[in-house]
């Protein structure tokens, strides 16, 4: 009897703290009548309206969808006064933790992107937002793949909002300007934050630092800043992914595809370039051209020497007619692969 009071919900015996937020904790447990390892998250017994609200409509959310890159629910109740969902147990760190250490490099991060904007698409076609993207809502397993979790923010893109009028729901470093300034928000707004999240991957730095409002508000001044030595590709993605306007950014499954090619190319090492090396390549070509055309020119010019040369006087010593000089046309190497590409 003893024993079973000790379980929550006469099923599942709490272990080791992992993580706490402002309405709940998350705990290492055993679902003893399966005999398996769990996440448990326990909310807060002292949940008001809305995070009552939040946690059944994360159990809604959860219940409905299955993707590998997204962290599964098994269970749902509640124990008293305690509300709590039963999860998978993904045995590794957080994104944040591992950015604790040092930041990713180029290939890494190309891949970590598209795993994560592919398990965003499937979230998306569900007609599901997340709203809360970020490093410490991404946990990373013994393989080092991630997976999305905390579904608390998340709401169908027609659905009526949790929170009250008004309010900002979601990390302000990671806020999409339609958030911000309240508008709806789509399946863009995960876009923007996933790009701000990789980012962060690359610079070890959050790109919105600051208050809660400063760094919200900092998105309506400037554009987030990419670091000019990223790979082309990359650089061009992210630039895509946190555009101000939500139509103008790409959908997940366009990023997924893209940064999915990038991670490819960048660890073959197959035409990557930096944007400074591609400048520097486009200055060489346009200088060579330019010698090309230059040289094509002269060569082209009849030489005085030439002009001075006269026909050899026959034997009956008629003076000979000179002939007249027909230049020798000369093509350039850029002109030959023009017309050899037109045939």
């Amino acid at each position: 009897m003893r024993q079973e009071q000790d379980l929550l919900a006469g099923r599942y015996r709490l272990g080791a703290l992992l993580g706490e937020g402002g309405v709940a904790r998350v705990y290492r447990a055993v679902d003893v009548r399966l005999n398996r390892l769990v996440a448990v998250k326990l909310f807060r017994p002292t949940l008001d309206e809305v995070g009552r609200r939040r946690f059944a409509q994360e159990a809604r959310v959860l219940g409905t969808l299955r993707h590998p890159g997204l962290v599964k629910l098994f269970d749902a109740g509640t124990d008293g006064d305690r509300a709590y969902l039963v999860m998978e147990l993904v045995d590794g760190a957080t994104l944040l933790d591992r950015l604790c250490d040092q930041p990713l490099g180029p290939a890494e991060v190309a891949e970590l992107g598209a795993t994560l904007a592919q398990a965003l698409t499937y979230v998306h076609a569900r007609g599901v937002v997340h709203r809360d993207v970020k490093p410490s809502n991404i946990l990373l397993d013994s393989d080092g793949a991630p997976h999305l979790a905390d579904f608390g923010f998340a709401r169908a893109v027609d659905a009526t909002a949790v929170s009250p009028t008004g309010q900002i729901v979601g990390t302000a470093a990671y806020l999409a300007p339609e958030q911000v300034r309240g508008e709806p928000v789509g399946p863009a707004a995960d876009v923007y934050a996933l790009g701000l999240v990789l980012l962060e991957c690359l610079t070890g730095e959050l790109e919105y630092e600051g208050p809660r409002v400063e760094a919200a508000l900092a998105r309506l001044t400037r554009p987030p800043r990419i670091p000019a030595d990223l790979p082309a590709p990359l650089a061009a993605a992210l630039v895509a992914m946190t555009r101000a306007e939500p139509e103008d950014r790409p959908s997940a499954r366009s990023c997924a595809t893209r940064l999915s090619d990038v991670a490819q190319r960048l660890t073959t090492r197959t035409g990557v370039l930096s944007v400074p090396q591609l400048r520097r390549r486009r200055t060489i070509a346009v200088a060579a051209i330019g010698a090309l055309a230059l040289a094509a020119l002269l060569l082209a010019q009849p030489h005085g020497s030439e002009e001075q040369h006269s026909v050899e006087p026959q034997q009956n010593t008629t003076t000979a007619t000179p002939q007249a000089y027909t230049p020798i046309p000369v093509v350039s190497p850029l002109e030959q692969a023009a017309d050899t590409r037109t045939r």
